[in-house]
């Protein structure tokens, strides 16, 4: 099974047409958003595609294929326009290595305040716009595939797929390798 992982749409149409581009080319099973998804947040500027209903639409077309965690920037009025649960405050998946992959917005688990986690286990994340490999305070890798619209730090629209037991960060436009973690 292969997992595209994406986060911070802020309501961005073009970045999510292209997120489900990125999402086709590379073949995958699932997609999982961390967050964030149609409003833009009062401290962000407006995206220049800015169109939640678009996105809404575009998103519930997908349903089926979508695994979501809630931002905080995403409300329960959120959850009435969209086919898919987003409300969970994180998520885990199994990894071939016997651990579990966390996975949440970032704005309540991050790096410094980590959810309770084995040696084996990672915490993938979006909330800072910034796309990259860290190690939580505890010690386990911490991914965060950026933001798909309105990426900080001077990276790239990013998003990350894992399959095969190996992480990588990819550019959003032509999905060329940013960072990657085997695990």
């Amino acid at each position: 099974m292969k997992f595209l992982f994406a986060s911070d749409l802020h309501g961005d149409l073009a970045a999510a047409r292209a997120l489900l581009e990125a999402f086709e080319r590379e073949r995958a099973t699932r997609l999982v958003l961390l967050g964030d998804l149609l409003y833009h947040g009062p401290r962000n500027d407006l995206p220049s595609a800015y169109d939640p209903k678009g996105v809404m639409a575009l998103l519930n077309s997908h349903k089926e294929i979508i695994l979501a965690v809630r931002g905080n920037c995403d409300t329960e009025v959120d959850q009435m326009v969209l086919d898919f649960p987003i409300l969970a405050d994180y998520a885990v998946l199994s990894l071939p290595n016997g651990g579990l992959a966390y996975l949440t917005h970032g704005h309540r688990y991050n790096e410094e305040t980590p959810p309770p986690m084995t040696a084996r286990d990672v915490l993938i994340h979006g909330h800072t716009h910034v796309a990259g490999v860290t190690s939580c305070r505890t010690g386990q890798p911490c991914l965060n595939p950026g933001s798909v619209s309105m990426p900080k730090g001077n990276t790239s629209p990013c998003y990350m797929v894992f399959e095969e037991g190996r992480f990588s960060i990819r550019r959003l436009r032509n999905g060329s390798e940013f960072c990657n973690l085997g695990i």
